[in-house]
């Protein structure tokens, strides 16, 4: 099977491309800068956000793992994926998601600017749904990886604002990535469970947890979001209404990072 690899440098590709190759896939990574073939993985350049160079990443693909994301954009950019798929054949297009995608009302424009990336995960969904194509699609919490990052950058303030209510769920991207590769070299499932971390924690608790993991003590000050698409985030529309299926804990992950980091 050759499969083509959307956003197989960032966070979750890198740890998908290796899984790939180790079940037997060839894999094509698109990537809008040149790189040389290296430990068998193929690239080759096409942007998806002009359309440019898809036409012959797509020739002779079967399976599309679609993990290319950003801050605005990803609608079109699915948009024009599958639009190329299409002339290309029918190769099976597995997306990863975010949970709340269709549970976020983001209407007005302080839902937009704060949570504007649950609908255009939810527009890109429809995309590949109404393609045409086979399809797969996995909705995941938010990675450890972007709550460290929101904990470090919060850490840095000398008074940390700290969103009340706000929960998260967050799952390892490892865990995301071994279920897409299983799910890529599967049939075509549609909507399929999500995949979530095994415990839920406050934004408090993050926080308080990076504090404490790297030695340092902050005042913090509950702020309540504006907004609708707020409002559903402190009801938990960000959380999945599946079993937890991550294996990997927050706690875990951030002792992991910590230790590297010394």
């Amino acid at each position: 099977m050759t499969i083509l690899l959307t956003g197989g440098t960032g966070t979750l590709g890198k740890l998908v491309t290796p899984l790939l190759a180790d079940a037997g896939s060839k894999v094509r990574v698109l990537s809008r800068s040149s790189h040389e073939a290296k430990d068998g993985i193929e690239y080759v350049n096409g942007d998806l956000a002009t359309g440019e160079g898809l036409e012959a990443a797509l020739s002779g693909i079967e399976t599309i793992i679609h993990c290319a994301g950003s801050a605005k954009g990803d609608e079109d950019k699915a948009r024009n994926l599958v639009e190329a798929a299409a002339q290309a054949g029918s190769p099976h297009v597995v997306y990863i998601s975010v949970v709340g995608a269709d549970r976020l009302p983001v209407e007005s424009v302080i839902d937009r600017t704060m949570f504007g990336y649950f609908a255009a995960k939810r527009a890109a969904e429809l995309a590949v749904s109404e393609s045409g194509l086979p399809w797969t699609t996995l909705r995941a919490t938010q990675f450890h990886d972007f709550v460290l990052a929101a904990a470090r950058g919060m850490a840095k303030m000398p008074v940390i604002p700290v969103p009340a209510g706000v929960r998260f769920q967050p799952v390892d991207a490892r865990d995301v990535a071994a279920r897409l590769v299983e799910l890529a070299l599967g049939e075509p499932s549609g909507l399929v469970p999500d995949i979530a971390g095994p415990k839920v924690y406050g934004m408090d608790e993050v926080v308080r947890g990076y504090l404490a993991a790297v030695g340092k003590r902050r005042p913090m000050m509950p702020v309540r979001l504006p907004g609708k698409a707020a409002r559903a985030y402190r009801e938990g529309a960000n959380l999945s209404l599946a079993p937890a299926t991550g294996q990997r804990t927050w706690e875990d992950f951030l002792a992991e990072q910590v230790s590297q980091a010394r």
